[in-house]
């Protein structure tokens, strides 16, 4: 691994409460107010079966993060531990579709953001708009984000609390027994309701900014995770005891749906919470993957260019630039459909290299069992290939392109080499 270069280096200022704010906020935003509908449809009465199987996937690929984290606190996440312990190949391997996966995720928490904050047809431009105000925000530095992210996670947990509290009052209806599941189905919900969980690793793509990393970014992830997984295990029974599958598969918006079909005033609320969780999903997005870039150029597996951080406000500011420009410009062309699913593609394929990554760490840096990390490498791969079929498809393609550009660079440069060394040259 070679040292950061000059004027790239990332300042210590995070603590505890900062990262796993940062790390609910990835999670409490898009996921909770938009995955159950797709995972309904897919799962059936099998949903919180596929929701506590995306949970338990989550865990093991999170104590392997955390694991590999302590030992590399330095900002890329996964694209450090993979170069680290298995290679080139593997580090860019993960830090390509990491950028891939969440720029698609970016661009779904966008729209997302636009369906419940802006009027029919305006959609697109208020998600634009929302990614170049958070850019800003970011541009100010880490500290700013994390405070951000504080108060969009107490709005997003305000919201859910109204909704399911209201939805709670009209009663719940457990359940019939001896519904038949389909497996195929349960998985596919598990893999797109992994999509929700996912924010965690924006912690340790942190990991250059937090205060005793080997300590915090542990605690941070799986704190983070347990409190997002408790609250959506209460979500996930309340909208099925309330709407029932087929309710929760026909609404566009069923957290929503609570209160409207209670009657109560309290829609304003859970639209605007909705929009904030959104708001902090996205912005803990920009920060990783923005983070991610640094690193995969400071290795010169993205132009050079992209690792310099800004003198005063201590962000990989042409990094942050180039991404928020690229998605402003996908949220303002594309549509939502199959957005979840690529991302859900690049993230799962991100953490089997982190779970493999983990396993081939020595008993010194050993904080999890190694059984837990083939569970987590073979889980990645069993939702990956159960996602919809579109997903699977551009998630191939996009990855197949980064590998071989990758490839070809490295040709060239060799080349280069060559010439330079040649007699006479």
């Amino acid at each position: 691994m070679t040292q950061p270069l000059h004027g790239t280096q990332l300042a210590r200022s995070l603590g505890l409460g900062a990262a796993v704010a940062i790390g609910m906020g990835s999670m409490m935003g898009a996921g909770v107010f938009a995955a159950w509908t797709p995972a309904a449809q897919a799962a059936g009465d099998g949903l919180l079966l596929g929701l506590a199987i995306a949970a338990a996937v989550a865990l093991a690929n999170a104590t392997s993060s955390a694991q590999l984290a302590a030992v590399y606190p330095s900002s890329g996440g996964t694209y450090v531990y993979g170069r680290a312990r298995l290679g080139e190949w593997w580090g860019f391997a993960a830090g390509w579709c990491f950028v891939i996966g969440k720029t698609a995720s970016i661009t779904a928490i966008a729209l997302i953001f636009g369906s419940y904050a802006a009027p029919e047809g305006w959609q697109h431009i208020a998600g634009a708009a929302a990614v170049l105000a958070l850019a800003v925000v970011n541009w100010f530095g880490i500290t700013r984000t994390a405070t951000a992210a504080r108060m969009l996670v107490l709005a997003t947990l305000l919201a859910l609390t109204v909704a399911t509290a209201v939805g709670a009052s009209g009663g719940i209806t457990a359940p019939q027994p001896g519904a038949a599941l389909e497996p195929y189905g349960v998985l596919q919900s598990a893999g797109i309701l992994f999509f929700a969980f996912a924010g965690y690793a924006r912690i340790a793509t942190l990991g250059e900014e937090v205060v005793d990393p080997a300590k915090t970014i542990p605690r941070a992830i799986v704190l983070a995770l347990v409190a997002t997984a408790a609250v959506y295990a209460v979500v996930g029974v309340v909208l099925l005891g309330s709407l029932g599958a087929d309710g929760v598969a026909a609404s566009d918006a069923p957290v929503a749906e609570l209160v409207t079909r209670a009657g109560a005033g309290w829609g304003v609320v859970v639209r605007v919470g909705a929009a904030a969780a959104s708001l902090g999903a996205l912005l803990a997005l920009m920060t990783g993957v923005g983070r991610t870039a640094l690193a995969m150029a400071r290795e010169g597996d993205l132009p050079r260019w992209l690792a310099a951080v800004h003198p005063r406000h201590g962000v990989p500011h042409r990094a942050d630039l180039l991404l928020t420009a690229v998605a402003i410009v996908i949220v303002l062309a594309v549509d939502l459909r199959g957005a979840i699913a690529f991302s859900s593609f690049g993230v799962l394929l991100y953490y089997f290299i982190a779970n493999v990554a983990a396993f081939a760490q020595g008993s010194g840096q050993r904080r999890y069992p190694r059984a837990l990390q083939v569970f987590g490498a073979a889980a990645c791969l069993v939702l990956v290939v159960t996602l919809p079929p579109e997903g699977i498809v551009a998630g191939a393609v996009v990855l197949a392109a980064g590998l071989l550009g990758r490839l070809v660079r490295r040709r060239r440069r060799r080349r280069r080499r060559r010439r330079r060394s040649a007699p006479g040259a």
